[in-house]
């Protein structure tokens, strides 16, 4: 995908300010990609923003071909490699022990692949909690996922559906009170709220799309956290 080619998915002014739920929150971390910096430059141009995994891990990602900012948005590019990578800084981003955590995302394109932004336990210990919204897959409608936290168990989970679309702006916010609840919003309305197999642990927000399925962009306009 050319810089040109991904350009015309990127959305107006308009179309990013609609409502409260479009406008980044007053947050301790938020970022909404105002630099522009080509694939391969990203990390350097956000060191307190983006942390990506190391090109070649799993021989899946390749994050400097694939991330690119530009208009506002980060540009994930979709279809032959997949990318991977936690929002925040090196110092900080590792460390979140409840919170509220928002992204505003849409994909264009992409059928076949999909993408899951989660907490995931600093200590890659699954049964320490896993929990995952947005995830599906790009042609259908992504869910909230809370995973279960007994050892040898965690693959299974609650699934909270949203009903909308990916192609489509939204704001995901999971708001996490740990060891008692976990509430899943988007566009600043309430879907649910889960009371079991709550972390207590320190947890990084990240996401992931794979390496396969057509070709596409997934656009994300901003992400916050709040302690």
């Amino acid at each position: 995908m050319t810089q040109s080619a991904a350009a015309t998915a990127t959305p107006t002014a308009s179309e990013t300010q609609t409502d409260a739920s479009a406008v980044a929150p007053d947050s301790s971390f938020v970022e909404d990609f105002t630099t522009s910096a080509a694939a391969g430059k990203v990390t350097a141009a956000y060191p307190q923003s983006w942390q990506p995994y190391p090109d070649g891990r799993l021989r899946m990602y390749e994050p400097s071909s694939t991330v690119s900012v530009h208009d506002g948005v980060m540009d994930v590019a979709l279809g032959g490699a997949g990318t991977a990578g936690t929002f925040g800084s090196v110092e900080g981003a590792w460390g979140h022990v409840g919170g509220s955590f928002s992204v505003r995302a849409k994909a264009t394109g992409g059928d076949g692949n999909g993408a899951a932004f989660m907490l995931w336990p600093t200590s890659d210990v699954w049964s320490d909690g896993e929990i995952d919204f947005p995830e599906g897959n790009f042609e259908s409608s992504p869910s909230a996922f809370q995973h279960s936290m007994t050892p040898g168990d965690e693959a299974n989970r609650v699934q909270v559906d949203t009903g909308v679309s990916w192609r489509d702006w939204h704001t995901y916010t999971i708001d996490w009170v740990p060891g008692k609840s976990v509430t899943y919003s988007i566009d600043g309305k309430v879907l649910e709220t889960v009371t079991q197999d709550v972390p207590t642990t320190p947890h990084r927000f990240m996401f992931q799309v794979g390496n396969w399925g057509a070709s596409g962009n997934l656009l994300i306009d901003w992400v916050s956290t709040t302690e």
